[in-house]
């Protein structure tokens, strides 16, 4: 199956942030493809120095799911 996730919210929300990344690892793991398309305020997320301060309440920090998604080949539009 293949899920494209869609991320609206940038850090003044990190939790919102953060989770189309923990979505879309969790989906790769489980051994399904996925994307994930950063929109409106989500573009902001590209910034290294931004996404490295993002981390939601309860959530592995951003940059940790960023490189995963790198590693992992999935696609991030923006």
């Amino acid at each position: 199956m293949k899920f494209l996730y869609i991320g609206t919210h940038g850090f003044e929300d990190p939790t919102r942030a953060t989770l189309p990344f923990l979505l879309a690892k969790g989906a790769k793991e489980a051994g399904h493809e996925a994307e994930i398309a950063l929109l409106g305020d989500g573009v902001v997320l590209f910034n290294d120095v931004v996404a490295a301060n993002v981390q939601g309440v309860g959530l592995p920090p951003l940059r940790e799911l960023m490189q995963f998604a790198r590693d992992n080949k999935i696609p991030v539009y923006g």
